[in-house]
């Protein structure tokens, strides 16, 4: 059987996304226990005098967001290589995903645009859906 390593860059531009958005959330929590906004004790329980800024809780929220819908586009790309679907169709739609999450990413943790942060958020679940009916299609067509 032949797998369709195309899907790995998808998956590992996803993967270096997730790492980014860690970053960018390790450098906004350090940056406000530098600057006296936050205490490093907010992170023992989450529930202290001294509540995160705004920029905090948008990078923590997006990086937790990011181990939420993104499993099931992991779990699709690993079957479309196991599979192996070789459609051109289902690799744009591994793409199209990861750039949807990384625009995504940049509206949310940054000017938060909440209908542009939707539709980013609605085009990644549409092409999520494609992706798994491409499967289940390619899976009753074998």
């Amino acid at each position: 059987m032949q797998i369709n390593i195309n899907l790995v860059y998808p998956l590992c531009a996803m993967f270096f996304l997730t790492l980014i958005v860690m970053l960018i959330m390790f450098t906004d929590r350090v940056t406000a226990i530098k600057k006296g906004a936050m205490k490093v004790g907010y992170f023992k329980t989450y529930n202290e005098e001294l509540k995160p800024s705004e920029r905090v809780i948008k990078s923590t929220r997006h990086f937790a967001n990011l181990f939420e819908a993104p499993i099931l586009f992991y779990v699709a790309c690993l079957l479309g290589m196991i599979l192996p679907l070789q459609s051109v169709f289902f690799l744009a739609l591994a793409w199209l995903y990861v750039f949807a999450r990384a625009a995504h990413a940049v509206i949310h943790i940054g000017p938060n645009k909440l209908l542009f942060r939707m539709t980013a958020y609605g085009i990644g679940w549409l092409c999520l859906a494609l992706m798994w009916i491409s499967i289940l299609v390619d899976t009753l067509l074998r």
